[in-house]
C-alpha cells in the first residue's frame, strides 16, 4: 500500500512515531545516553537511533521536507544540517556522495551554513537510503531543528573547548621541556638530561595526535577513501610526518631522520589550529545565527486544552487544526490561529521588521513564530506546519542558506587545485633541501603543508554574505539569493511600481462633508452598513473609517443590499426608502461644484446628497526620504505605473523620482527594462510583489514589498516584510558594505598566500608560525565578515 508523506499531524496513526530527538550517524549524544532533557520537565529524554528507517515516518519527515509536483511527478526537497563539516571540501565530498544515487536529482551544500538542499524522488529512493549514504562518508545528517538544538550544541562545544585544553595544556608543557635546548649553549646541556626532555616531550605529544589532532585526521581519511584532497589532507600530512621525524629522533638520535625534534612546534601548531577553528565554530555560529534564531523560533512542546478544560503538554506536531492552545508570556505561537482571550500583545518583528509591541483583542488573528509578550493567552489554532506564514518565510531564509554565491563557488574550484599544489610544492620543498640541509627539509615541508591550506579563501565570500542576510534578517527584509548582493552593488537604477509600493496597497478616507442638520453618528452607521456588505476597496476603506470613528456604531438594518459593478450600492431602510453610495451618477446628484471629482464617493437618500467621502491611496510617509537617498547614492530613479498619466506624475512629483512612465501594460513595462538595461544600466526593480512577477524576474534584482510578498512572489531577490520603501536604501547600502567586506577577505587571502609561501619555502617560517598564519588567516576572514552583523543603518558615502 502506498504511504501518504502528507497526512495530517494530528492523525492518530503518528502517535507512535519516533519523536524528534534523533541523531543520524554513528556516534550517540552524550546528554541522549544519559537520558538528560536539555529542554526541561515537558519533554521525556531524547532518542538515539542508528535506524535510519525511523526518517522516513511521515511525521518526522514533513518536519525538513516540501513534496511538490514538477512534471507530473512527485519532488521532495529536504533540507539538512551536515554535522562534521569544517571546509569547503567537505561539502564537496557529501555533495558527490548523494549526487550519484538514483532518484536524487541535486545536492547542494553551504559550507558555512553546513546546510544540505536535497531534491529527490520519493518513489524512487527513501530518506533512510540517502542518510545512510552519506553516513558511509563520514559525516552525520541532521533535521535543522534538531541540529540546532541546546543538546547538539553543547555536545559540539564541550568536545571542541576539549581539544583545545588538551593541545594548549600539552603545547605549554612541551614549550617548557624544549625552551632549555633554545638557550643553551652547545655541550652546556647533559646529552642524559637532553634525551629526557625529548622523552617528556614525547609522551605529551602522543595526546595531541591522537585526541585533539582527531578532527584533522578523519576528515583527510574520509578524502582519501574517496581518492580526493580536501583541506585536511595537507595538515594531517604535516602533523604525521613531524611527530614521526621527531618520534624517529628522540627513539634513535644517530639514526638517519638526525637529531632534531618539532615536538613544540607540532603542539603548538595543533593548538593554533583548534584555536582558530574553534572561534571560527562560534564565529559561525554568529554569523549564520540570526537565521538560526529566526527558522527556531517555534516551540518544541505545547499545552493544548482537553475536552475537561484541563491542559497537557505534547509535541508541536501533535497538534491538529481546531485545537486550543494556551501559549505562555515569552512563548512563541505554535501556528497562526484566532485569539480567544480579551487581549494579547504581541511581537511579530520576524513578519514587520519592526520590535514596537502590538495589541491583538478577541477573535484578531495571530501568526506562527510571533511572541506573547504579556501572560497567558488561549488561541484557536487554524494553519500548522507549511501552511503557516512562518513555515513559508523559513523556506525562503532555508533556500538561501543553502545557495553558493557566484564569488565562493569560484573560490572553491580554485581551492580544489590549490590543494594538489600544495602538496606537489611540499614535496619539492622537501626534496630540495634534503640536497642542502637534510635536518631542515621535514621542518620547510611540513610548513608549506600547513601555511597554503586555502580555508580563508573558501571562508571570504560566504561568511560575509551570510552575515548580511541574518542581520537584514532581523530587520525584517529576507534575501532569497545571496548572489543578489553582488548584483544589488552594482546597480545604476532603481524601478518602482506604484501602487502598493510608492502608495499604500489600500484606499483611505482622508476626508468627509455631511449634510447640514444630519447626525454624524448615524449617518456613518449607515455607511459602514452598506459598505460592510462589499468586498470592493472603496467599501472596505468606509468601512475601516466609520469603524474608526465611531467606536459603537449604531445598528442599521437593511433590505435588498445590491451591488452595481463600477458604481456603487444601493438598498433599502426599515421605511422602505432608497439608499445609494457610490459615483455621482449612480446617486443621482449634480456634478458641479466639484463633487463628482475621481476619489470621491457620495451618500443619497430619499431627501437627495447625505455625505461625501474623499479617498485616497496615500504615498507612503518614507517614499520621498528613500527616493532622495537614492539620488545622493548616485541612482537613478524612474516610477513605471499602469495608472493614469495625472495620477503617476502627481505621485512622481510627491516623492521626487527622475522619470515617471504612466498608462504601461505589464508588456510596455517589460519593454521599458529590457530599453534600459540596453543602455547598460544595471537595473533593481520595486513592486508589491502582486502583479508584477516578469518585471521582476526580467531585472537584475528586485524587491518585492507588502505582507503578501513571500506568498505570492517567487520572482524577487529580497522581501520587504514591513512595508518600507526606506529598507530598499538600507538593502542596498548593506550590499555595498558587504562586497566591500567580501574584496577585502579575498585580497587579504591573496596577499596571506603570497607572502607566507615563499617565506615557508626559503624555510623563514618554522612549523609552529605557519599554523599560527594559517588560523589566524581564517579567523580575520570571519572576524572582518562579522563586522556586517551590525545593525544596518545609513551610510554615507557607502
Amino acid at each position: 500500500m502506498k504511504r501518504d508523506l502528507n497526512y495530517p499531524r494530528g492523525m492518530n496513526e503518528a502517535a507512535t512515531a519516533p519523536p524528534v530527538g534523533l541523531l543520524l550517524g554513528n556516534e550517540p549524544s552524550a546528554l541522549s545516553q544519559r537520558g538528560e532533557d536539555p529542554f526541561g520537565p515537558h519533554r521525556g529524554p531524547l532518542t538515539v537511533t542508528d535506524d535510519f528507517s525511523v526518517l522516513d515516518d511521515p511525521v518526522e519527515l514533513n518536519d525538513f521536507t516540501e513534496f511538490k509536483e514538477i512534471d507530473g511527478q512527485t519532488v521532495a526537497e529536504s533540507v539538512l544540517m551536515v554535522q562534521g563539516m569544517y571546509c569547503a571540501a567537505c561539502a564537496d565530498t557529501v555533495e558527490c556522495a548523494l549526487q550519484d544515487l538514483p532518484g536524487v536529482r541535486s545536492a547542494r551544500v553551504h559550507a558555512a551554513t553546513r546546510r544540505l538542499m536535497l531534491q529527490w524522488e520519493p518513489g524512487a529512493t527513501r530518506m533512510s537510503s540517502l542518510a545512510e549514504a552519506v553516513g558511509q562518508t563520514g559525516y552525520r545528517l541532521l533535521p535543522l531543528q534538531q541540529a540546532l538544538s541546546i543538546s547538539e550544541r553543547l555536545k559540539e562545544t564541550r568536545l571542541a573547548l576539549w581539544r583545545l585544553f588538551v593541545a594548549g595544556f600539552c603545547a605549554m608543557q612541551v614549550m617548557m621541556y624544549a625552551w632549555p635546548a633554545y638557550v643553551a649553549e652547545p655541550g652546556e646541556m647533559p646529552a642524559d638530561i637532553d634525551q629526557l626532555l625529548r622523552w617528556a616531550s614525547w609522551v605529551l605529544s602522543v595526546p595531541v595526535v591522537t585526541f585533539a589532532s582527531g578532527p584533522f585526521f578523519r576528515g583527510a581519511w574520509r578524502d582519501l577513501k574517496l581518492g580526493r584532497v580536501g583541506m585536511d589532507t595537507p595538515v594531517s600530512i604535516g602533523i604525521l610526518v613531524a611527530f614521526l621525524a621527531s618520534s624517529a629522533a628522540t627513539f634513535d638520535p644517530t639514526g638517519p631522520w638526525g637529531h632534531e625534534v618539532w615536538f613544540d612546534s607540532l603542539t603548538m601548531f595543533v593548538f593554533f589550529l583548534l584555536g582558530g577553528r574553534y572561534l571560527e565554530l562560534k564565529a559561525r555560529d554568529r554569523t549564520a545565527g540570526a537565521l538560526d534564531a529566526l527558522m527556531n523560533r517555534l516551540p518544541e512542546v505545547c499545552e493544548r486544552q482537553t475536552a475537561d478544560g484541563r491542559f497537557e503538554s505534547l509535541s508541536v506536531r501533535r497538534l491538529a487544526v481546531g485545537d486550543v492552545v494556551r501559549v505562555q508570556a515569552g512563548q512563541a505561537f505554535p501556528g497562526d490561529g484566532r485569539l480567544l482571550s480579551d487581549t494579547a500583545t504581541v511581537d511579530e518583528a520576524l513578519l514587520t521588521g519592526e520590535s514596537d509591541p502590538l495589541t491583538r483583542r478577541q477573535g484578531d488573528g495571530v501568526v506562527a513564530g510571533s511572541y506573547n509578550l504579556a501572560g497567558p493567552v488561549l488561541v484557536e489554532v487554524q494553519r500548522l506546519g507549511r501552511d503557516t506564514r512562518f513555515a513559508q518565510i523559513v523556506a525562503l531564509m532555508e533556500k538561501a542558506s543553502t545557495e553558493k554565491p557566484r564569488l565562493a563557488v569560484l573560490a572553491d574550484r580554485i581551492a580544489a587545485p590549490f590543494l594538489v599544489l600544495v602538496l606537489a610544492a611540499a614535496a619539492l620543498a622537501f626534496a630540495y633541501w634534503w640536497q642542502i640541509d637534510h635536518s631542515k627539509a621535514l621542518a620547510v615541508a611540513v610548513a608549506v603543508l600547513i601555511v597554503t591550506c586555502p580555508c580563508a579563501l573558501s571562508l571570504a565570500t560566504p561568511a560575509a554574505m551570510l552575515s548580511s542576510a541574518g542581520t537584514l534578517a532581523r530587520r525584517g527584509i529576507l534575501v532569497r539569493r545571496l548572489q543578489a548582493f553582488e548584483t544589488l552593488a552594482e546597480v545604476g537604477a532603481v524601478v518602482f511600481d506604484k501602487t502598493g509600493t510608492l502608495t499604500h496597497d489600500r484606499l483611505a478616507v482622508t476626508g468627509q462633508r455631511i449634510r447640514e442638520g444630519a447626525d454624524s453618528r448615524q449617518v456613518l452607521a449607515l455607511a459602514a452598513a452598506m459598505a460592510e456588505g462589499s468586498l470592493h476597496p472603496v467599501s472596505r476603506a468606509i468601512a475601516a473609517f466609520a469603524r474608526e470613528a465611531v467606536l459603537s456604531t449604531e445598528r442599521v438594518d437593511l433590505n435588498e443590499l445590491t451591488e452595481a459593478a463600477g458604481q456603487g450600492l444601493s438598498a433599502r431602510n426599515a421605511r422602505g426608502e432608497l439608499l445609494r453610495m457610490g459615483s455621482a451618477a449612480f446617486c443621482g446628484l449634480a456634478t458641479r461644484g466639484g463633487e463628482a471629482l475621481a476619489g470621491r464617493v457620495h451618500l443619497s437618500d430619499a431627501q437627495g446628497w447625505l455625505a461625501s467621502f474623499d479617498l485616497s491611496e496615500g504615498v507612503r510617509e518614507d517614499a520621498a526620504s528613500a527616493v532622495a537617498a537614492l539620488h545622493q547614492s548616485g541612482l537613478r530613479t524612474w516610477l513605471l505605473s499602469g495608472d493614469r498619466e495625472a495620477a503617476a506624475r502627481s505621485v512622481g512629483g510627491i516623492v521626487g523620482v527622475q522619470n515617471v512612465v504612466a498608462g504601461a501594460s505589464p508588456e510596455q513595462k517589460l519593454a521599458q527594462i529590457e530599453s534600459m538595461q540596453k543602455q547598460g544600466l544595471r537595473v533593481a526593480m520595486v513592486g508589491d510583489g502582486l502583479n508584477d512577477g516578469p518585471v521582476l524576474a526580467r531585472a537584475d534584482t528586485s524587491f518585492a514589498l507588502g505582507h503578501a510578498a513571500p506568498l505570492a512572489q517567487a520572482q524577487s531577490d529580497f522581501i520587504l516584510q514591513g512595508g518600507k520603501v526606506q529598507d530598499v536604501v538600507l538593502t542596498l547600502q548593506q550590499a555595498r558594505f558587504t562586497m566591500r567586506i567580501v574584496r577585502q577577505n579575498l585580497v587579504w587571502a591573496a596577499l596571506y598566500n603570497l607572502v607566507c609561501v615563499p617565506l615557508a619555502l626559503v624555510g623563514w617560517m618554522p612549523p609552529w608560525l605557519a599554523g599560527l598564519g594559517m588560523a589566524g588567516s581564517s579567523l580575520l576572514v570571519i572576524l572582518n565578515a562579522l563586522r556586517l552583523a551590525a545593525p544596518p543603518r545609513e551610510r554615507s558615502g557607502v
